[in-house]
Order: structure tokens, then C-alpha cells, then sequence
């Protein structure tokens, strides 16, 4: 295929591809402020487990999707299956923006967002497979890991512009910071959500214009195509033996590794660390600034090298030095023994009258700052006043911390450190995956084994890292056993077992 040609392949596939990362990961993007949205507001801790399990929900129904959209995509065609996901997907989520929260409807709210999510879960399993193998079938064997990885970049790349809305809206609702914020937390958190449709309006109509892959329209038209993708790809030994090898020994490790270095990580931050949420939002728009470029290097590279090793040394390092990069993101956002500036402590109070009941809320504001450049800000709502009489309330209290320069600058180091196993990983794996399985089978046979890794074992990392947190409470690197084991032992398998050479019926 031409020059030329293969571009405009990558750019069409990668541009809806990123819109529907950008559609799946806007939920997690905005855990914080939707826990409080769709759930009970009385128990916050709960309320942010049940908002990640939620968006762990989406990631379970991914192998469903790469089974559904897998055997369309094998017998009907690449381009018009994932042209379907993408109408889905972005259905899904502009529906998100519209439900009402968990005050107006009740458990109704939290039940229509889980149906949605879902529907977005099944659409992302037929998108990443589809829009993969479709590239990948355009790409000359020689450098079928440098092409494929521009279609890596989009799930990161969509992270990055969930981030990027959700801080633009936010500090775009009100020239006041404060009311800024709390007109986004009220309904400003739904203009990222609703936006998708426009998005998603435009790839489509660049996707009607695709011409489908040319090895399947080459199968197609010998008349070889798969009359029952899912019987050949899991009812066969020899082909099982390789969905399973590439589950085990590739997609569950790097499935951790990606959700652990970039989700977990800003979770982490915010929860944990307590940064505040624009600090822990462009600290990863940092870090994913200057590692995405990697992704490329780390696909071409194993054109060259070949893509086990890479992989397999990205899961390694991540076992290796989890533990010391999480523990010094810690040590960045405490400011015990920093110098504390006392002439520059300020409170604010603010007295807020409930319409409901003719009582106030006192919320007392305390900010210490350092010399550092850190900043601590502690919000206690702590009395209500009801006819002149003060009345003792369950204190709400809650911290935050931003950080000082040079602080704030290596922490973003830290997070660069864990996306750059991201991109050792995750930039060969498509070609990876491609190569392994034949033509008539591809899309199913590769979309099964990726979605398992990536939904089940990727996707559930922040929500069990975090109730491991939850559980252990005297040690908040207790997240860190999930991915570290994972990881450990699909390095491994992948060590033992991995070939480092694609088969001979890569292109067949």
C-alpha cells in the first residue's frame, strides 16, 4: 500500500478510535465529582468505591463485546463493524450527561448509569480489535509495529483530552474560582459527556468514506471467509492454546500496567495523597505529554527486535520499582517538617442557608502555606443555626494540598516513570496480537484474549487496588499487590512461553 494511503488508514481509524477512549475513560476521569452524583452522599468512601466498581462494570462486559462485534467483524467486515461500536459508544455516553442524580430520581440514577456503562463496555470491545486488525492489515509486515502503534497512542490520547475537557469546563463556568467549581460539580460536569455526540458525528462520517481492509476483502472475494469465527478461534486446540497464551502471557500483565500507571495513579494522587483535583489532573496530562511519543518508539523498535521482550521488560520494571514510585508520591505530598509561613495562614468562614429547612451551614475554611510553595486548604462544615439556635452537626472535614514547583515537577517524573511502562508494553501488543491468529479469525480470535486482560484484569485495577486500601488501612501501598502479582506472573509465563518471532500466517 502507498505511503499516503496507509496514512490516511491510520488517521481515520485512530481518530475514532481516540474518541471512544475518550467516551469510556470521561467516567473515570470524573469519579470524584460523579460519586457524589449518582450515589449517597453520606458515606463519601462508599460512594467512590460504587463509582469505581461502576466503571469496572464497563470493563467486565468488554469480552462480550469482542465476542459479538469479533464474529460480525469476521464475517460482515472491519469498517462497518467499528463503525457500529462508535455509534454506540458515543449514543452511550451522551445519554450519561442527561440522567438526573441521585437526588432527584433516587437508585434509579446509579442503575441507568451502570445500563449505560454496560453499553459502553460492549462497544469498546468491538472498537479496539476492529480498528487494529484494520490497520494492521494495511501495514507492510516489516513495520506492522510502527503503524499499529499510532493506533496505541489513541487510549492514552484519550485520557489525555478527558482531562483536558474536564479542566477547560471546569474553570470555565465562572471568572470565580469558587463558584467556578461549584457550578461544575452541580452540572457543569456534563458539558464532557455531552460534547461526545459532535465527536462522535464527525468520525463517523469519516469512517463512511473507508474502504474495508484489503486481506479481508482478498478472502472475501476467494470466498474463504470464516463461516463460524468463534467455533475456529476457541473450539480449535491449536488456536485456543494461542488466545490463551496471549491472555496469560501478554494482555494480563499489560493490562495492569496500563491501568496501574495512569488510572490508579491520578486515584492515588487525589485520594491518597490528596492533592488537589487540577494538580492531580495536569500532573497526568504532563506525564502523558511526554511519554505518548514512547509508544512509537517502543512499536517500531520491536519491528526491529521483536515484541516479547519489550513488552515483557515494561511488566518487570513495573513489579520492580511499583513500590518505590508510589511510595515517593507519598513522601512528595507530605509537608511534615516543611516550613510553615504562620503570617501568611488564612480562614475564611462562609454561612450557606439551606432553602429546605431555614437553617445555615458555617463552612470554615483554614489555607497554610509554606515556604516550599505547598499549600494546604482544610474545609470543616461543623454547625447549622435553625431560629437563632446553633445546633452541633457531625463535623464534615476535608483536606486538600497543592503543591510547591519543584514538588509538583517531580511528581510528574514519577507518573512520567510509570506511563513509560505503558508505552514498553502496550506499543507493540496490537502487531503482537495481529500475528498471531489468521485472517478469516483475526478480529475474534485477537479481541477476546485483549479485552480479557485489559477489561477483567486492567480494568478492575483501580477499584481493587483501592479496596485493598480500604482493607489495610495502616499501609496505603497495599493497592500495589494486585498489579505487582498480575504483573509477576504474566512476565513468567510470557518469559517461558512467548515466542519473540511472528508466526508465518501474520499476513495470511
Amino acid at each position: 500500500m502507498q505511503q499516503k494511503g496507509i496514512w490516511k488508514v491510520i488517521g481515520a481509524s485512530s481518530l475514532g478510535t481516540l474518541i471512544e477512549w475518550y467516551d469510556f475513560y470521561i467516567f473515570g476521569s470524573l469519579a470524584t465529582v460523579l460519586a457524589g452524583q449518582f450515589f449517597p452522599k453520606t458515606n463519601p468512601t462508599a460512594a467512590l468505591l460504587s463509582t469505581l466498581a461502576t466503571f469496572a462494570a464497563g470493563f467486565l462486559v468488554r469480552p462480550f463485546g469482542a465476542i459479538v462485534f469479533g464474529r460480525l467483524g469476521d464475517i460482515i467486515g472491519r469498517k462497518h463493524t467499528f463503525l457500529l461500536t462508535l455509534i454506540i459508544m458515543g449514543g452511550a455516553t451522551f445519554a450519561i450527561g442527561l440522567i438526573p442524580s441521585f437526588e432527584s430520581i433516587g437508585f434509579l440514577a446509579p442503575l441507568l448509569v451502570l445500563l449505560l456503562r454496560l453499553l459502553q463496555g460492549l462497544a469498546l470491545g468491538g472498537e479496539y480489535g476492529g480498528a487494529a486488525t484494520y490497520v494492521a492489515e494495511h501495514a507492510p509486515d516489516h513495520q506492522r509495529g510502527f503503524y499499529t502503534s499510532w493506533i496505541q497512542t489513541t487510549a492514552t490520547l484519550g485520557l489525555f483530552v478527558s482531562l483536558g475537557v474536564v479542566l477547560l469546563t471546569r474553570h470555565s463556568l465562572d471568572t470565580n474560582e469558587t463558584r467556578s467549581i461549584a457550578k461544575f460539580n452541580e452540572w457543569g460536569w456534563r458539558i464532557p459527556f455531552l460534547l461526545s455526540i459532535f465527536l462522535v458525528i464527525v468520525s463517523v462520517y469519516i469512517r463512511l468514506k473507508m474502504k474495508e481492509s484489503p486481506l479481508f476483502q482478498q478472502i472475501k472475494d476467494a470466498g474463504q471467509l470464516s463461516v463460524n469465527p468463534l467455533k475456529e478461534s476457541f473450539g480449535h486446540t491449536t488456536n485456543l492454546k494461542m488466545v490463551l497464551l496471549a491472555l496469560f502471557g501478554a494482555t494480563m500483565g499489560q493490562g495492569v500496567v496500563w491501568y496501574t500507571g495512569q488510572f490508579y495513579a491520578q486515584s492515588f494522587i487525589e485520594n491518597v495523597c490528596k492533592i488537589d483535583f487540577d494538580q492531580s489532573r495536569t500532573l497526568l496530562i504532563w506525564a502523558i505529554l511526554f511519554a505518548t511519543p514512547f509508544f512509537v518508539v517502543f512499536g517500531a523498535w520491536s519491528d526491529r527486535i521483536g515484541r516479547k521482550w519489550i513488552m515483557l521488560t515494561g511488566m518487570l520494571l513495573a513489579v520492580l520499582t511499583y513500590p518505590v514510585l508510589f511510595k515517593g508520591l507519598l513522601q512528595l505530598s507530605d509537608l511534615k517538617g516543611q516550613i510553615e509561613l504562620a503570617d501568611l495562614k488564612q480562614i475564611k468562614r462562609n454561612l450557606v442557608p439551606l432553602p429546605t429547612t431555614g437553617d445555615t451551614v458555617r463552612t470554615v475554611t483554614h489555607q497554610y502555606f509554606f515556604a516550599s510553595g505547598a499549600v494546604r486548604t482544610e474545609v470543616i462544615k461543623d454547625t447549622a443555626y435553625s431560629g437563632g439556635l446553633k445546633t452541633t452537626l457531625h463535623p464534615e472535614k476535608k483536606y486538600t494540598i497543592k503543591l510547591g514547583n519543584e514538588a509538583y515537577w517531580k511528581m510528574v517524573l514519577l507518573v512520567f516513570i510509570m506511563i513509560l511502562y505503558v508505552t514498553m508494553v502496550y506499543g507493540p501488543i496490537a502487531a503482537f496480537l495481529v500475528e498471531l491468529f489468521p485472517t478469516r479469525i483475526r478480529y475474534t480470535s485477537m479481541s477476546l484474549p485483549y479485552h480479557i486482560g485489559n477489561g477483567v484484569f486492567g480494568g478492575l485495577t483501580p477499584f481493587i487496588a483501592t479496596l485493598l486500601t480500604t482493607i489495610q488501612t495502616d499501609d496505603k501501598l497495599a493497592g500495589l499487590q494486585y498489579p505487582i502479582i498480575i504483573s509477576g506472573v504474566c512476565f513468567v509465563i510470557g518469559a517461558l512461553y512467548l515466542s519473540n518471532k511472528a508466526p508465518q500466517h501474520a499476513t495470511s
